[in-house]
């Protein structure tokens, strides 16, 4: 990705420009331990605490509209917090807590605030999304994650294309651009589905919103792109 200047500017008056006053009741803060290192001093000078914040703001506000979420209908969640951390992998995130890795953001090719925007979307969607009460699996967490970050236009170049994977549920961008054909099967499938998981899960699911089983609608999601 290239124009980072350019890039960072457009972001920066996208984030301004969506974020709404519905999340007015949720705090965001942010914090860089890792300063000092290499990585850590690049998130200082490239991103930055409050561009940062923007960011879970504006990312809490596409989680919900995507999701078709009424406040009534959200986690209540008071406060969002974001580490900038010594750690291995990227970021994860831990209950209302995202961490995210300084050696990651130091060794990223290209536009940096582009990628950090795109992970903090996928992070912001583990906070607000529904799991099932825990029986959701793991892939399909996943890639309704990525599936939030597709939709907000931050698909980094190294996500499969359309119709690959060998699972629907194989998770990340897989299962998210399976779920993004699924949306085209009915419009506003993802927010139906994360609602339904407020209360427990079941792959029985998609046959009832969609009219077919998984199994099927993944046969058919390939077959389009082969």
């Amino acid at each position: 990705m290239g124009g980072h200047g350019a890039t960072s500017l457009l972001i920066l008056a996208t984030l301004l420009a969506t974020a709404t006053t519905s999340s007015w009741a949720v705090e965001f803060q942010a914090t860089n331990s890792a300063t000092g290192t290499p990585g850590g001093d690049r998130f200082d000078k490239e991103i930055g605490l409050d561009y940062s914040k923007q960011v879970m703001a504006s990312a809490s506000s596409f989680i919900w509209e995507t999701f078709a979420q009424a406040e009534p209908d959200r986690k209540n969640v008071a406060l969002v917090t974001l580490a900038i951390e010594n750690m291995d992998g990227v970021a994860y995130t831990s209950s209302n807590g995202i961490h995210v890795s300084a050696s990651y953001i130091g060794q990223i090719s290209g536009d940096v605030v582009a990628e950090f925007t795109g992970v903090m979307y996928h992070e912001m969607t583990h906070v607000w999304q529904w799991n099932g009460k825990g029986a959701t699996p793991s892939g399909l967490i996943e890639g309704i994650a990525d599936y939030v970050r597709l939709k907000a236009g931050y698909v980094p170049g190294h996500w499969v294309k359309p119709g690959e994977g060998s699972r629907w549920d194989q998770g990340y961008d897989v299962t998210a651009r399976f779920l993004d054909y699924c949306g085209g099967r009915r419009d506003g499938f993802v927010g139906m589905l994360n609602g339904r998981m407020k209360e427990g899960y079941s792959v029985e699911l998609f046959q009832e919103l969609l009219g077919e089983s998984v199994d099927q609608l993944w046969s058919d999601y390939k077959s389009q792109y082969n």
